[in-house]
């Protein structure tokens, strides 16, 4: 496979490399996403939110799960700076995001509504403030960076008989190349690998690192019958079914080759959880596309290449999603929608490896500045992966 070695991107402070420059409008709590959301297209074209729906009377782990994700994505390279919204009463720290910011070496900056006076205060100042961020950010200039700064994230989702035989083992390729180069790729959605675990263990370059992916996919199934459920059993989802796929195990081979046919897996770490080494990396993700892509992206991919057979229009606040698929009539329908058409494996007018060279040169032509199907579309879905109750 030929493909670029560089794209152009930009460099940042703590030496991460971003392929977008947003000014990211983070809100604490869900009950200051609208003044987020607000002051955010107040910003555009740079402005981002998250709007979110967790941030108070959560408890142990996923309070923990929301303020570490919430905190790296104000790290992220994608973002060149912060505006962190606060109620004023809620549990996520706001000090603590706006903290997690500047040691990435980013401009950060708090408001508070209750301490403005209310919605309209707030928005006006935090308006003020990330139009300023945004017009510094306008004159930083993309330059040519290393592929090996690459993180990408491979997901399916809406799959169907062609993601295993075609889109998926063609992304394969391209997280295989990207390694090969000196990058890295991401893994999610433990219920997806399961039935394929040991294909990927396989290929662990430590036999801790094994061990730790059996014990993830061990606990999601072990959680699953605490609550009366077989996930082997349950899964697929009644669309994968519709398309072609009968049991988790198929739907599972069919997902695991988005990983690569000979990428070592070079570590397991938990959601939104930095991705540090190079090669393929699984992160602890439920299979819900939204929840799986945030923390994928949390954890440092600055782009997703998202395959999909039935087709889905998930997007990302500060991550490109590039949407594959393999089925020509999904190509067709949901044309807004798809960034590439990859079905002419399956009908023999293109090989595996010339569709992985396409996906490849699209990844590179997307991290360099041009805009995804769900960019263009404003697809900008986020949420944060939640376990226990709210109290």
């Amino acid at each position: 496979m030929t493909g670029a070695r560089t794209f152009l991107g930009y460099r940042r402070p703590d030496g991460r490399v971003g392929v977008r420059n947003h000014v990211l409008v983070v809100p604490t709590v869900i009950c200051s996403a609208v003044v987020a959301e607000r002051i955010a297209a107040a910003a555009q074209p740079l402005g981002a939110a998250l709007p979110h729906l967790a941030g108070c009377g959560q408890i142990g782990p996923d309070l923990h799960v929301t303020h570490e994700t919430l905190a790296a994505y104000c790290q992220h390279p994608n973002v060149g700076a912060v505006l962190v919204v606060a109620l004023g009463c809620e549990q996520v720290v706001a000090q603590y995001l706006a903290e997690s910011a500047r040691t990435a070496g980013k401009p950060a900056e708090i408001i508070a509504i209750q301490g403005e006076g209310g919605t309209l205060r707030a928005t006006s100042r935090g308006t003020e403030i990330a139009q300023r961020l945004a017009a510094d950010l306008a004159r930083a200039e993309r330059e040519a960076c290393d592929v090996t700064s690459l993180i990408l994230s491979v997901k399916c989702g809406g799959s169907d008989y062609t993601s295993g035989l075609a889109s998926n083992p063609a992304l394969g390729r391209v997280a295989d190349r990207l390694v090969d180069l000196g990058g890295a790729a991401v893994l999610g959605e433990i219920a997806e690998i399961m039935g394929a675990e040991h294909l990927l263990a396989a290929r662990a370059t430590a036999p801790e690192t094994a061990t730790r992916l059996l014990r993830v996919i061990n606990r999601v199934e072990s959680e699953a019958m605490a609550l009366g459920l077989d996930i082997r059993g349950t899964q697929p989802s009644p669309g994968n079914i519709r398309g072609g796929l009968t049991t988790i195990e198929e739907k599972s081979l069919g997902a695991t080759h988005k990983g690569g046919e000979h990428t070592p897996l070079a570590d397991v770490v938990p959601y939104a959880g930095r991705i540090t080494r190079k090669g393929l990396t699984v992160m602890d993700t439920p299979g819900l596309d939204v929840e799986s892509v945030t923390g994928m992206v949390g954890g440092g991919a600055q782009a997703v290449v998202f395959t999909t057979g039935l087709g889905t229009p998930t997007g990302n606040p500060i991550a490109p999603v590039i949407k594959i698929t393999g089925n020509t009539r999904t190509a067709q329908s949901m044309r807004d929608n798809i960034d590439l058409d990859v079905s002419g494996v399956l009908d023999d007018t293109e090989t595996l490896d010339e569709a992985a060279a396409r996906i490849f040169d699209e990844v590179i032509a997307v991290c360099s500045g041009k805009l995804a199907a769900a960019e263009r579309l404003g697809h900008r879905e986020f949420a944060i992966h939640r376990r226990n109750p709210t109290i």
